[in-house]
């Protein structure tokens, strides 16, 4: 089927977004295999790249990237200095060791560094880090507000604090990329301490006018009214919320760790009934209205589904063939890239195929910066030879 452009109406349902990220998070999380590590970073960045807009939250997607290569680098780190638990024979360097207390038994700093326990340090954070760049993978592609929109009415007042949170820091990343290039415009320096310190008033007040706006419009919905309900009903619905959270934490905990998996499976579905029957519940003290609900069509279930499948075969392909999905760091050996996990994890690129496309406004604005970039680096690049900036013949100034 072809890909329709994306409308109000056609837009895909934010909560698919996310649970085809979650799918491909539990199947990294079966997996210390660095090259299927890899084909989900890959299969992840594909989809993002195909089907991301301009929105200021879509662009944080590289924030998550550089956020999971600190996170290997801060483990490789821990791993070089305090030691690993993985014992080896092939001996990188020796450090000086730090003596230390009787308390402190079984922790230490310096001595002997092998490449095993490098090799196992960079595989345990190189899953963690693609957990976090499928995470970034939904928050780059799912609408924050529409999936705000979403949620159940016990879950709206934590839902606006989320979105507000996950909303800040783009739109503080935007504010100082356009502040920067105001600068550069204005031929002043962008970089350096001074450059910061210039920038981060202008940053600060945009800030607090963003957070008094919304403030005031929040006060004009309404928000924070609720109705009256029983004390029993309320009662049972934080028995029953609470109560469905725990087993579904467990339950996950089941699934996702080796052994657990025979109550693993009851315990989470009967976590999430009891979870939903409490958010039914807890709904009722809602007010509030939806105009132009969400509908979650075929395009959603497809795209949802593509990563609930990854997350299935990745688990099942951990029962049959454990060994090819954690590969030993002690012996060294190299890592194989296993035929039928690799070809699941494919599967996870469906919605590059499925999902609505950008909007043609979407593509406009990023042709349209494209150019403007284009025309900056020509300007910059003039300067710097000390020549005039060159003339564009579509307009009777000097491109800037």
């Amino acid at each position: 089927m072809s890909a329709p452009q994306a409308t109000r109406t056609t837009a895909l349902h934010a909560g698919a977004w996310w649970l085809w990220a979650l799918g491909l998070a539990t199947a990294a999380s079966r997996t210390t295999d660095p090259l299927l590590l890899g084909l989900l970073v890959g299969v992840a960045g594909y989809v993002v790249a195909a089907r991301r807009t301009e929105a200021p939250w879509a662009r944080s997607y590289g924030a998550f990237v550089k956020l999971g290569l600190v996170v290997i680098a801060v483990r490789l780190a821990f791993a070089f200095f305090l030691g690993s638990p993985i014992p080896g024979t092939h001996t990188l360097v020796t450090l000086p060791e730090v003596p230390l207390p009787d308390w402190a038994k079984g922790v230490r700093i310096g001595g002997r560094v092998t490449a095993e326990g490098m090799v196992f340090a960079l595989y345990d954070g190189l899953k963690l880090a693609t957990l976090l760049i499928c995470v970034g993978a939904a928050n780059a592609l799912a609408n924050p507000a529409r999936l705000l929109k979403s949620l159940p009415g016990a879950l709206y007042e934590a839902g606006v604090a989320v979105v507000v949170a996950m909303t800040f820091a783009p739109n503080l990343v935007a504010d100082v990329q356009r502040l920067r290039a105001a600068r550069r415009l204005r031929g002043r320096p962008d970089r350096g301490v001074k450059a910061l310190l210039q920038v981060g008033l202008p940053v600060l007040e945009g800030a607090l006018e963003r957070s008094v706006a919304l403030a005031a419009a929040m006060d004009a919905r309404g928000y924070g009214r609720s109705a009256e309900v029983p004390p029993g009903v309320r009662h049972l619905t934080s028995v029953l919320t609470l109560g469905g959270l725990l087993g579904i934490c467990a339950g996950t905990y089941g699934l996702l760790a080796d052994t657990g998996g025979g109550y693993g499976l009851p315990l989470l579905l009967a976590g999430l009934a009891a979870a939903l029957a409490g958010l039914w519940l807890g709904g009722r003290r809602s007010v509030r209205s939806r105009y132009r609900p969400d509908r979650w069509g075929v395009r959603a279930w497809l795209v949802a589904g593509s990563g609930i499948a990854v997350a299935a075969l990745m688990i099942w392909a951990n029962d049959y063939a454990p060994a090819a999905l954690h590969p030993p760091a002690v012996p060294l050996t190299a890592p194989v890239l296993p035929l039928w996990p690799a070809v699941s994890v494919l599967v996870g690129l469906l919605p590059a195929f499925v999902a609505p496309l950008p909007s043609g406004a979407d593509r406009a604005e990023r042709a349209d910066r494209a150019d403007r970039g284009e025309r900056a680096d020509r300007a910059d690049r003039a300067a710097a030879h000390g020549r005039a900036p060159d003339v564009d013949p579509r307009m009777k100034e000097p491109t800037q």
